[in-house]
């Protein structure tokens, strides 16, 4: 509460109170005359001081409580020489508070640390909710009584806070991911030297490729005619989302909205994150098809783009999905023995991507090279009786999507 230099000037000063408490006691014992005789003694020496215009040094804290203190004893404005009286109140009022912060300093304790990371921890996760909110959240879910009041004093300062009514664009996000739609544009260089623009359209709560076109001249009724084509008459999508680019005009968001009754929201100036899906979509792109390849022309990259878009929405893994894909494939994994063992009968086919920059892997059943041979049946003999007949065993080969160099299949 006070600082080092506090401390010790209030030691020194209650000090010096104590000195003047015991010659206050020793003088009280003395004689009436002796006090009367000593008071005009002393007066009469500092009668001499004012008439010599001799300034007293500043005094001490010590010497203002004890001004003070003696003045209620006395009718000090006759008496007072070295300051204003205007100076001996200021003393006086600087005392009274000093007393009244000594005597308030002990006050309500303090919440526990914990409780205090609690209440911070719930303010910056629910940004709508106010004091006497988090109040009745810790007082009906957890059995934590606090007034709203003392909630506020340890409310946090957040930098980015809106006000009570606003939520992050991350909650947004989650609360509408699966009817929304970001789109953009990113330049691919051919290898005339020719720019073109590919335009990329994907399902936020699928992380679905729904469109992908290849142009070398955008424009806002381009634009237009590849939400025609791609959005049907009925669909569940409300928003889309899109960066400020001249290419989506503002006549382009009122006929997105009239027409497909999707509302537009435009990105903030300098804000990629805002558009954070569809950014991720155009890097993943760019890393894993178009880095590796320098197309001829639009309609090389428009081929390229297409064979991509087929890998990434039904053989890509991704993590929000769980290492899932966005679209589910007819060729499931078959169901393994253990962790580390491919069931039995199985084996890993690999179909080349882009001419072998990738490639998709599934497990395939055949049939073994050494079949086990079928069950005897029993025949009628010539001369009586019956024995058992073996019958021969017969190879089939399955030659659905196989190596044309594999001679393992005739084995045996």
């Amino acid at each position: 509460m006070f600082s080092g230099l506090q401390f010790s000037s209030l030691i020194r000063a209650g000090f010096g109170v104590c000195l003047e408490l015991s010659t206050f006691q020793r003088s009280s014992v003395r004689s009436r005359s002796g006090l009367l005789a000593e008071n005009l003694f002393l007066r009469k020496q500092l009668a001499f001081y004012q008439e010599r215009q001799i300034r007293p040094k500043r005094l001490t804290d010590a010497a203002r409580f004890s001004l003070g203190l003696w003045s209620k004893f006395c009718n000090w404005k006759s008496a007072l020489v070295i300051v204003n009286p205007e100076t001996l109140i200021g003393w006086h009022r600087r005392g009274f508070n000093l007393f009244w912060k000594l005597k308030s300093r002990a006050g309500r304790p303090r919440l526990p640390k914990n409780i205090r990371q609690l209440i911070a921890r719930m303010v910056e996760e629910n940004p709508t909710w106010g004091q006497g909110r988090v109040a009745d959240e810790l007082a009906l879910n957890l059995g934590i009584r606090v007034s709203p009041r003392t909630i506020g004093a340890y409310w946090p300062n957040l930098p980015d806070s809106r006000g009570p009514s606003s939520q992050r664009w991350n909650s947004f996000f989650r609360n509408h991911t699966r009817s929304m739609l970001a789109c953009d544009f990113l330049v691919v260089v051919t290898a005339g030297l020719r720019q073109s623009y590919v335009f990329v359209l994907m399902d936020i709560g699928t992380r679905t490729i729904v469109r992908c076109n290849v142009t070398g001249h955008p424009t806002a009724a381009w634009t237009l005619q590849q939400f025609r084509e791609v959005l049907p008459s009925e669909h569940g999508y409300r928003f889309v989302i899109h960066d400020r680019d001249s290419i989506f005009s503002a006549s382009l968001d009122e006929e997105v909205k009239r027409s497909f009754g999707l509302r537009v929201l435009r990105t903030p100036v300098r804000a990629p994150k805002a558009n954070a899906y569809c950014e991720r979509l155009i890097g993943a792109l760019r890393r894993e098809c178009l880095d590796f390849m320098i197309p001829s022309g639009e309609r090389h990259l428009r081929s390229l783009l297409k064979e991509w878009v087929a890998h990434y929405n039904q053989s890509s893994p991704h993590s929000s999905f769980d290492t899932g894909m966005p679209e589910s494939s007819n060729l499931l994994p078959l169901p393994s023995c253990g962790r580390h063992t491919l069931p039995e009968g199985s084996r890993v086919m690999a179909r080349p991507v882009l001419g072998g920059l990738h490639h998709e892997h599934r497990l395939e059943r055949f049939l073994s090279a050494n079949p086990v041979p079928p069950p005897a049946i029993p025949v009628l003999a010539e001369r009586g009786g019956t024995q058992l007949k073996t019958p021969r065993p017969v190879l089939v080969v399955d030659t659905r999507e196989q190596n044309p160099f594999d001679f393992s299949r005739f084995e045996g």
